[in-house]
């Protein structure tokens, strides 16, 4: 029983110290996080007790009114944080890639799986919904890679849906902040051992690919691949 009293204690600094740097990380972006925490926490309280003095059980209202204004600032707290951290991360280099880690259980992501010198990239999500190819970068530039990135997982997966999301604030981009629900809301056409296929299957291209031995430089004219290799679908 001690060794679990010792664990919560020690675990209580460090969400109390996870909690304080989000407020500061958020407070840098919003400055009138403070403010608006306490009216939400002042405003809920008041409410309560006041209806407590009304029905004749301000005690009993107003333990319950401090007890949901914490939790209501918590509420705000919160979506004010998120909206502070995309803020932070639009346009960032990896921000897409970021949020594909976080999409939730059942996604397996891939980041950077096609790049160019512009540093434009391509990340790759496999989940219920199929595949996803989430790019970031120019607009104009990265239509050719998700363009040809996805002849490629045509030919290796070709029973598997494929879709393309660009992550930009213009039109018929993705928003950073909205590009998790956008993915949510894609329909699930594939079962879990199907996914797992899939992924499982893309991993051993990649891997093909990755450990195949490429001649340096140019390919010489006239030059032939050998027979018997993988043929496209």
């Amino acid at each position: 029983m001690a060794r679990k009293d010792t664990a919560a204690d020690a675990a209580n600094p460090g969400r109390l110290k996870q909690i304080a740097l989000t407020y500061k990380m958020t407070r840098r972006a919003d400055k009138k996080i403070g403010l608006v925490l306490a009216a939400v926490g002042i405003v809920t309280f008041g409410v309560f007790l006041a209806i407590g003095f009304l029905i004749g059980h301000p005690i009993y209202l107003g333990i319950l009114g401090l007890l949901l204004a914490f939790l209501a600032s918590a509420i705000v707290f919160g979506r004010r944080a998120e909206r502070a951290a995309f803020g932070q991360m639009e346009g960032q280099p990896g921000a897409a890639a970021a949020v594909l880690d976080n999409v939730g259980r059942g996604w397996s992501t891939t980041p950077a799986v096609a790049m160019n010198r512009s540093q434009d990239v391509v990340h790759r999500a496999v989940g219920k919904a199929g595949i996803v190819l989430v790019a970031e970068g120019n607009p104009n530039r990265v239509k050719s890679l998700l363009a040809a990135e996805k002849r490629k997982m045509n030919r290796i997966v070709a029973d598997v849906p494929v879709h393309d999301l660009i992550v930009g604030t213009g039109e018929g981009q993705v928003e950073l902040k909205k590009l998790r629900t956008t993915m949510l809301k894609l329909p699930r056409v594939l079962t879990g051992p199907q996914v797992t296929a899939t992924t499982d299957r893309l991993r051993a291209m990649g891997d093909l690919m990755s450990n195949m031995p490429l001649p340096k430089g140019p390919m010489p004219k006239g030059m032939k691949l050998p027979k018997g290799g993988p043929k496209a679908r």
